[in-house]
């Protein structure tokens, strides 16, 4: 592996080989590591983009959604200052410097061979975060224990797999070549350790970012959609049938402090409409016996519903620009996707009939609009945007199809 690298990056000059590949460990981290090893690999990232910055070897540059995403930080930082509880949401609102990975990744990947090799770094940690968690699930989980991986919690586990299973959707419909196998055992090897993590919001996620990949590759292909749902679900044991029906039942306490999140949230809205109570700090406003939240809602530390939640703790504002961001990031995949995609020369063909990587442009924004779609739709059950493994595999994923753009042998 280390020649692969060395040969990879042989003809670049030591700074941009080095940022690159920083960016590659933090994507290789990205579903197996703690979020301190993520971050560190960001962090050397984010140095070396400063210092290329600096030496004018690099110009900033973004995606259009990354402009009112650096919004929402300045409006977080307000409520910050005017927080209920300002030294708290200070130290939380150092989790803002993870939107540095847009313009850091757009900057290290700057060909198509970095892009692949980003790829199969995201491929490779999916492999060791998965196998390892079913093989858990066989050998010693018991009947419906939530399996959480390497993460430090079952919904961040779920989360990611569920960003990482969207992404991969992308590549295994509308990637060229043989490449699409090796994405496809990545896809159900993570639906199987999404299984069993029994988060439904994920679930219903990945459900949602399948439609997507379908209505951009065939869309007749939707009406298989609700027979694939059944059989899966006739096929399911029964502590996953039990998870499913558990959605229609008001006697499931998960879905009634659900109910009591929203119904206390809009309260939280009504009194702290401007800028919220501050970042991190809703939690304790809410053990307020005027918001009417019982005993076992008053346990967790968020809303589980990233609207409520960023417009509770941070205001209005800044979840308008929240959801500009969101907007903006789907158009500009959107629009990644218009673009008609490239007859690869004879030798790329060649290249296919080897299984090597070729015409990844619309698969990868394939891919991250499905991951965007799983993210949000997870995200009205969850706040799964204020998970920092989670935000930062989101963004490395809608960053990645903008840097694939602008590669100049990229197809």
């Amino acid at each position: 592996m280390l020649k692969y690298f060395q040969s990879a990056y042989a003809d670049r000059a030591p700074l941009e080989s080095a940022s690159a590949a920083a960016v590659v460990l933090t994507a290789l981290s990205s579903v197996i590591a703690s979020v301190s090893l993520e971050q560190s690999f960001m962090g050397i990232a984010t140095a070396l983009w400063l210092v290329l910055l600096i030496q004018r070897k690099r110009r900033f540059e973004v995606p259009a959604f990354f402009w009112p995403l650096l919004a929402y930080a300045g409006l977080s930082l307000a409520a910050a200052a005017f927080s209920v509880n300002p030294g708290m949401s200070l130290k939380d609102s150092r989790e803002l410097t993870l939107f540095l990975a847009v313009p850091v990744t757009i900057a290290a990947l700057r060909r198509k061979r970095d892009i692949e090799i980003a790829l199969g770094a995201l491929l490779l940690s999916a492999f060791v975060n998965t196998v390892p968690a079913l093989g858990y699930q066989i050998l010693r989980a018991g009947p419906g224990e939530r399996v959480e991986g390497f993460m430090a919690h079952y919904m961040t586990q779920a989360g990611i797999l569920a960003l990482f299973g969207a992404f991969a959707l992308g590549m295994i419909f509308l990637k060229r070549g043989r490449g699409r196998l090796v994405w496809g055992a990545g896809f159900a090897l993570a639906g199987a350790a999404l299984f069993v993590t029994y988060t439904r919001s994920s679930w219903i996620g990945l459900a949602v970012a399948l439609c997507v990949v379908l209505f951009f590759w065939k869309p007749k292909a939707l009406v298989l959609v609700p027979v694939l749902a059944g059989l899966t679900f006739f096929a399911a044991p029964k502590p996953l049938k039990d998870r499913v029906l558990g959605v229609f039942t008001s006697r499931n306490i998960s879905n009634t402090a659900r109910v009591e999140y929203a119904r206390a949230g809009l309260k939280i809205i009504r009194d702290y409409p401007i800028l919220g109570t501050g970042p991190d700090t809703v939690d304790l406003v809410f053990q307020n016996p005027k918001y009417g939240l019982g005993e076992f809602a008053k346990r967790n530390v968020h809303l589980h519903s990233n609207i409520i939640q960023i417009a509770a703790e941070r205001g209005i504002a800044t979840l308008a620009a929240w959801l500009v961001f969101v907007g903006a990031a789907f158009a500009g995949l959107g629009s990644l996707l218009k673009r008609k995609p490239v007859k690869p020369a004879p030798n790329e063909k060649e290249a296919a009939k080897k299984g090597e990587t070729v015409g990844t442009g619309r698969a990868t924004a394939a891919g991250s609009l499905a991951a965007l779609a799983a993210f949000f739709v997870a995200g009205f059950f969850e706040y799964n945007f204020g998970d920092s493994e989670i935000t930062m595999l989101l963004l490395l994923l809608l960053t990645i199809p903008f840097a694939a753009r602008r590669c100049p042998d990229h197809r």
